[in-house]
């Protein structure tokens, strides 16, 4: 899979400018308490359910933070908390694996950031999800300039199979039945990749999309400082 390397270094460079102010430990100066669950990407990373570092979920499987917050011990990332002492509306998902960025430098803190991949189940079919992007309204219609979102529905594997025989693969993509970047449950989860040209927003051939999650972890193997 071939990344653009203008994009990996503009990657790479926003991680090295973020890990110094993410290892020092200054708290929200001046904050005010967030609405409830008004910010479902974030996630609190815990050891023996205490706070250790919050992170945010950059897709359905993966969670970045500072790699200084792993210790070579088992965290549990909480994901859609507000109140760290109550459980309301919070679930405690486990870390499968950990990645640091392979150019990682504890002594001099460049690229000190690193993925969690944690277990989650694939979006169900029937899910309402939303899409945005700048595109047509309608088949042949006038593009539009403002920034346009909509709701869709994931559809079940097995239709999508069917309708696009050897060209859809399970295993790396998801269908739906409109268009744009994919995001469920605020997560993104989808890159948009091919559609019918002829045919806009059709139960009959419906958008496919790469799923993020299976190459979250090819930035860190193909960028390196």
């Amino acid at each position: 899979m071939a990344f653009n390397h203008s994009c990996c270094r503009f990657f790479v460079w926003r991680w090295h400018s973020l890990s110094f102010s993410a290892h020092v430990d200054v708290g929200i100066v001046n904050g005010t308490e967030a609405k409830p669950h008004s910010r479902p990407f974030m996630v609190s990373l815990q050891k023996n359910w205490r706070h250790i570092c919050s992170g945010f979920l950059i897709s359905d499987r993966f969670v970045m933070t500072a790699a200084h917050c792993w210790k070579n011990e088992k965290l549990t990332a909480v994901v859609g908390a507000h109140d760290l002492r109550q459980n309301k509306g919070s679930v405690r998902i486990g870390v499968k694996s950990y990645h640091m960025h392979p150019n990682f430098n504890m002594y001099t803190l460049q690229n000190e950031i690193m993925l969690l991949r944690v277990t989650a189940k694939d979006i169900e079919a029937d899910t309402v999800c939303s899409v945005a992007g700048w595109a047509r309204l309608s088949f042949k219609g006038k593009k539009s300039f403002r920034l346009m979102e909509a709701d869709v529905k994931i559809m079940k594997n097995t239709e999508c199979k069917n309708k696009w025989k050897d060209k859809f693969s399970a295993s790396e993509m998801i269908c739906e039945d409109g268009g744009g970047p994919l995001v469920c449950k605020d997560t993104a989860v989808g890159v948009t990749s091919f559609g019918d040209p002829k045919i806009c927003n059709s139960h009959e051939r419906p958008v496919v999309y790469i799923k993020i999650s299976p190459y979250s972890m090819d930035l860190f193997h193909y960028c390196k400082c």
